[in-house]
């Protein structure tokens, strides 16, 4: 793609399902973004339309043209808890909110994986990694951390590639974000800080 989004087709971009990126417009518009690359229509009814992987890099990114300030600040985007936040949101409306945003990803994942499986993560997942486990987690009723709480657990990037640590001092607990993760088509394995010798989660999607 040469040419950036116009600023009525960076709406839509925008406006999109921060999880399954559904889009809503015109027909001309969602037309358009099929003709760049940046969408495509589902071949089953009701064919919606969603962004593909440069649609997605183009909602993530900031916004090229100057008049778009207001549509970022007012569009409001769904964040798993990934353990440490401050004035973390909770109570029922979260749950709902959690619950919407895990049902989103599973059917994203029937949508894009070749084989229609909801049983393995998809190609989101994988270039968001931090934000895929932490939702498996709150999803499956898991605890996060607080800001200043220990008790918890913490998702956090790694150097390696496709894969993020998860840590949590009780190690109940830990062993419960392993089967959370394993149960949501993650590969896990525990180890051990060789300073500390606290416990910890390596996790990556699994590919088959």
């Amino acid at each position: 793609m040469t040419r950036p989004p116009t600023a009525a087709q960076r709406r839509v971009i925008d406006a999109a399902d921060p999880v399954t990126g559904r889009l809503k417009g015109t027909e001309a518009q969602l037309a358009a973004l099929v003709r760049r690359g940046l969408a495509f229509r589902h071949p089953r009814p009701p064919h919606d339309h969603f962004l593909t992987p440069a649609g997605h890099r183009i909602r993530e990114s900031e916004p090229t043209a100057p008049e778009e300030p207001a549509v970022s600040e007012a569009r409001g985007v769904f964040a798993a808890r990934i353990g440490g936040e401050q004035a973390p949101p909770s109570g029922p409306a979260r749950l709902r909110e959690v619950r919407g945003a895990w049902q989103g990803l599973l059917e994203l994942r029937r949508m894009t994986n070749r084989d229609g499986a909801m049983d393995r993560p998809c190609g989101w997942e994988r270039t968001h990694l931090v934000q895929a486990a932490a939702l498996a987690l709150e999803a499956a009723g898991r605890v996060p951390a607080g800001q200043d709480a220990e008790d918890g657990y913490r998702v956090r990037a790694t150097p390696q590639p496709e894969a993020v640590a998860v840590r949590d001092p009780d190690g109940a607990r830990l062993r419960a974000c392993a089967a959370t993760l394993e149960e949501a088509g993650w590969q896990v394995g525990e180890y051990t800080e060789p300073r500390t010798r606290a416990r910890y989660l390596l996790a990556s999607p699994r590919r088959a």
